[in-house]
């Protein structure tokens, strides 16, 4: 199987697919990017919105007209409010944040590049970024997009995955690890 055909399984995918193509045929790419960027950074920040693209009790016109209010006031593009308006008409916001990352990986896939995803516990600095670029490229050989996301339950470390390849260098896990070990002894 391909990379790309990986990238795009299921139903997320298939809206990704989409929406890619659209981009890049239109010459729109790094403009619908920085609106999934947008919406991500928006999803990430409001749990009510969150709530709303999850939850089957709200309908689907409701899912819709917040969508299109958000789309506007967001300032985002047709293309990305037309997939938003796609999406919640066919009961499938839910796929939402998995589209926008799957995007994201066509177009790095498209750039020649590959995608690094990493988890923090807190933002990294310019430096620290550019030095974790530099030593994942020397890895994978590519040019490779770090998108970091932060969660605070690591405690300090990172978890980096590149592709099928996870490393949890994460403070939280080794300490599970130790606190497994310490089972097994007693």
């Amino acid at each position: 199987m391909s990379a790309t055909a990986s990238i795009t399984a299921g139903a997320a995918g298939r809206y990704a697919t989409a929406l890619f193509e659209i981009a890049r045929e239109g010459k729109k790419l790094p403009a619908i990017e920085a609106d999934l960027d947008s919406l991500a950074s928006a999803l990430n920040d409001s749990a009510d919105l969150r709530d709303l693209i999850a939850s089957p009790i709200y309908s689907r016109e409701a899912q819709a007209g917040v969508m299109a209010a958000v789309a506007k006031k967001m300032g985002l593009g047709a293309e990305v409010s037309n997939t938003l308006s796609v999406l919640a008409g066919n009961r499938r916001l839910d796929q939402l944040p998995a589209m926008i990352s799957q995007v994201k990986a066509l177009a790095a896939d498209d750039r020649g590049e590959v995608s690094a995803e990493v988890v923090a516990a807190k933002p990294l600095t310019e430096k620290q970024s550019t030095a974790l670029a530099a030593a994942l490229k020397k890895s994978v050989g590519k040019d490779v997009a770090v998108n970091v996301t932060i969660d605070k339950d690591i405690i300090g470390g990172l978890i980096v995955k590149v592709g099928s390849v996870m490393v949890d260098s994460s403070l939280r896990s080794k300490l599970n690890n130790l606190q497994n070990a310490m089972k097994e002894v007693g």
